[in-house]
């Protein structure tokens, strides 16, 4: 593609996603300066419909991006924006007043989605992803235990086992008090048969071993799947391209399928920003969406994910802008807290 045509994408790309009209080479004459007629502006946006960047709605109207359209534009031709002090500081306050990693990230999607103005997702990853910081027994009947995982970094789940064994407190303290003294610091994905073996050695009990090491890795298979939080799904109907409830309506049952979510937002998993365009989210009812991701990290670990949800037609500039910033803000706030009591 030469200069000119991708000064004429870059115009009709930036006026679409402002205006939300079919843009026509008057428009682009006019408003952008190119020093060329519009009869010249015409043709070019031709060449560009027939190269596949732009499509033409409707045989009266102007063009308007295709899905490759914007992705040339997001890889090449979009001018960054940047987010005022302003803005920087109600992100990093709101964080600040945030402990828990459940409230922090599900606080971060709210922001996103209150800055952007369109759908916010999030991940808050689950124990198994954590590093043990230590864990609480307490006794609920004698066969039943409430089991509290505490993480790094901020991670809290509780689990409910039943056991086969009959438990005194007294019991689980003693319990409770190895399993702090010879796994705190552990990943939990890295449990295994010599940290176990610790734990049996320094309780000297075979049969209280035994049932410390059933109730541990019971309740570490209990469950405990990565939460999804979904915000902002509102601002979706104030987009022109969700007017028609009838298009709108797959989006918002599809926000509804946790599972499905997780699915695209774990396919993220390389640290970093990701945009995926149109049918390149590969899911029906999200082939009219872009979907901007980014990671958030604990020790240069990805721990998590967020993202934006919006048309196609989405100001990608300061979605990235703000994504970007979300993404270190939360970054840093888990860090400050990987070492807190």
């Amino acid at each position: 593609m030469d200069q000119r045509k991708m000064r004429i994408l870059q115009a009709v790309t930036d006026d679409y996603i402002l205006t939300a009209e079919p843009v026509g080479s008057r428009t682009i004459a006019r408003k952008y300066s190119l020093g060329i007629s519009p009869a010249t502006i015409r043709n070019e946006m031709a060449d560009l419909e027939e190269l596949g960047y732009l499509q033409q709605p409707h045989a009266s109207a102007g063009r308007i991006p295709s899905d490759l359209g914007y992705r040339y534009y997001v890889d090449g031709l979009m001018t960054p924006a940047s987010l005022d002090e302003e803005e920087r500081w109600a992100i990093q306050t709101e964080l600040s007043r945030r402990t828990a990693i459940e409230e922090l990230v599900h606080s971060t999607a709210q922001v996103v989605a209150s800055m952007t103005r369109y759908a916010s997702l999030a991940v808050v990853p689950r124990i198994e992803d954590a590093i043990l910081k230590r864990v609480e027994l307490i006794a609920l009947d004698p066969q039943v235990v409430l089991v509290v995982f505490v993480g790094i970094p901020g991670l809290v789940e509780h689990r409910v086992v039943e056991t086969h064994r009959s438990w005194t407190q007294e019991e689980l303290a003693r319990v409770e008090a190895v399993l702090n003294d010879c796994l705190e610091g552990v990943s939990v994905r890295d449990l295994g048969r010599t940290l176990y073996q610790q734990v049996a050695d320094v309780l000297g009990d075979p049969d209280l071993y035994d049932g410390a090491a059933s109730l541990l890795e019971d309740a570490l298979a209990a469950g405990g799947d990565e939460r999804v939080y979904v915000e902002g799904a509102i601002n979706l109907f104030h987009q022109p391209e969700f007017r028609d409830v009838d298009r709108l309506r797959p989006l918002l049952e599809f926000l509804e399928q946790k599972d499905a979510l997780l699915n695209i937002l774990s396919s993220h998993g390389q640290s970093g920003l990701t945009i995926r365009i149109g049918q390149e989210n590969g899911q029906g009812p999200l082939e009219g969406c872009s979907l901007v991701m980014a990671t958030y990290e604990v020790g240069g670990q990805v721990v998590g994910q967020i993202g934006v949800l919006g048309p196609t037609r989405l100001e990608y500039s300061r979605v990235v802008a703000v994504m970007r910033l979300v993404a270190e803000e939360l970054s840093q706030a888990l860090a400050r807290r990987r070492n807190r009591p």
